[in-house]
């Protein structure tokens, strides 16, 4: 089988990580991919937030949480980025009319491009709702990114804690129509 195919067939989404930091060459393989996604017209309307600043990073995990509802909730009260050291946050311009579309297909290769150096992903959801708030507003002043940008995704990061990568989940049978 293709290797490309290959990784596109096994790559599932880690919910437990190593606190271990892969290392910059890795993450900016990682990085590398995800800017070569495809984008509306050539556009690049995206913009990549790498986060390895332990500190900057419980930060976005606080501010995760607080939209999900986990700070009120003791019982669901734990880290919505599943102790990944590495957050890449994904957010995209707002006036670029594909931008939701640019974002997601950056999302997708961020992951892809993870599994295939031997590195577990997830997207987290509520960039939108974190980065909409004065908070969020607040933390892309700091990091210069300047505009009206919609927070995308997370692309969590890290080594999974377990080898163990599970089957996939079978197919609906009516996933393809085909129209010959």
């Amino acid at each position: 089988m293709n290797a490309v195919i290959e990784c596109l067939e096994t790559r599932r989404s880690v919910r437990a990580y190593k606190p271990d930091m892969p290392s910059q060459e890795i993450i900016d393989q990682v990085i590398e991919a995800g800017i070569y996604a495809p984008t509306g017209k050539g556009h690049q309307s995206p913009v990549i937030v790498a986060v390895t600043n332990k500190a900057v990073r419980d930060r976005l995990s606080r501010m995760n949480a607080e939209i999900l509802g986990m700070v009120t909730d003791p019982s669901r009260g734990k880290d919505p980025f599943y102790g990944a050291p590495v957050v890449l946050v994904v957010l995209a311009d707002r006036s670029w009319p594909t931008h939701v579309y640019d974002g997601s297909l950056v999302m997708g290769n961020l992951m892809n491009a993870a599994h295939s150096l031997g590195l577990g992903s997830c997207w987290i959801h509520r960039a939108k709702d974190e980065f909409d708030s004065p908070e969020g507003k607040e933390l892309l002043k700091e990091w210069g990114i300047e505009g009206d940008y919609e927070g995308i995704g997370h692309c969590i990061l890290g080594y999974p804690l377990s080898n163990a990568n599970p089957a996939p989940k079978t197919r609906k049978p009516d996933y393809v129509k085909y129209v010959k």
